[in-house]
């Protein structure tokens, strides 16, 4: 595939389209040098993930959860916001693009200037913690600072309830008010764009589906083959910072 003819072909579309909503997956921050989780050397290929009735249950559980994200944390906090990101952040202050779906939880796309509320995030947001019985927010470096002197994270000093990062685990409940609002702008897009998506993991990656039955085009951008390939309007498999860059006019 010619990846100046598919960026045109993209860039045409965006042109044309009056309401754009970008939903991403792993393949736009690996570009950020996050790793992905499914990949065939990534995380999950690894170790095991924890299941959130594990992590409720275990002390031990949880000391695992936590030894992994703070290992992770020079990756994360290293990682900046690549052409893909910057692409998507322009679609959005032009208002071409109303809204980001994200299954990432690495924070790059308010990084990159995309303001708070225009962010869907379906899976969480690793970059802080929260209280599951109060909700009350904690930052993760006070957490590793506990960590590193204590050998474990303390409860919530709010409540007493327990303190997870962000995220959804395995197990765990989607969030019902992102995907109440990740329904509602899928229904009104016209163009829905995915970057970097598998789109194996439901319920999430139900949402490209229904846009295309409600009469948005489907772009596809992502390295490998998807199973929702074959109702695309457009499928691109170059790299996500170069077709965006591109088509978008973003160094």
């Amino acid at each position: 595939m010619d990846a100046a003819r598919d960026t045109a072909a993209l860039r045409e579309m965006l042109h044309a389209a009056r309401r754009v909503v970008v939903f991403t997956g792993a393949g736009i921050s690996t570009e950020s040098g996050i790793p992905d989780f499914r990949g065939p050397n990534g995380t999950w290929a690894q170790m095991r993930p924890i299941l959130f009735q594990d992590f409720l249950a275990s002390p031990e559980a949880r000391r695992e959860a936590w030894r992994r994200r703070f290992e992770s944390d020079p990756v994360m906090r290293a990682a900046q916001p690549n052409r893909g990101h910057r692409a998507v952040a322009l679609l959005v202050r032009q208002g071409k693009a109303s809204s980001v779906i994200t299954q990432n939880i690495d924070g790059l796309h308010q990084a990159s200037g995309i303001p708070e509320d225009r962010v869907i995030e379906l899976h969480g947001n690793s970059t802080y913690a929260h209280c599951l019985d109060c909700g009350a927010r904690h930052e993760i470096a006070a957490l590793h600072e506990a960590f590193l002197r204590e050998g474990d994270v303390p409860d919530c000093a709010a409540c007493g309830g327990l303190v997870k990062t962000a995220t959804i685990s395995f197990g765990q409940a989607m969030p019902e008010e992102a995907m109440a609002r990740a329904q509602q702008e899928t229904l009104a897009a016209d163009l829905f764009l995915v970057l970097g998506s598998s789109l194996v993991v439901y319920p999430a990656a139900g949402f490209p589906e229904i846009a295309k039955r409600n009469g948005a085009r489907l772009v596809i951008v992502n390295r490998q083959d998807t199973p929702l390939d074959d109702i695309a309007d457009l499928v691109i498999r170059h790299g996500i910072g170069e077709v965006m860059g591109g088509a978008v006019g973003v160094n």
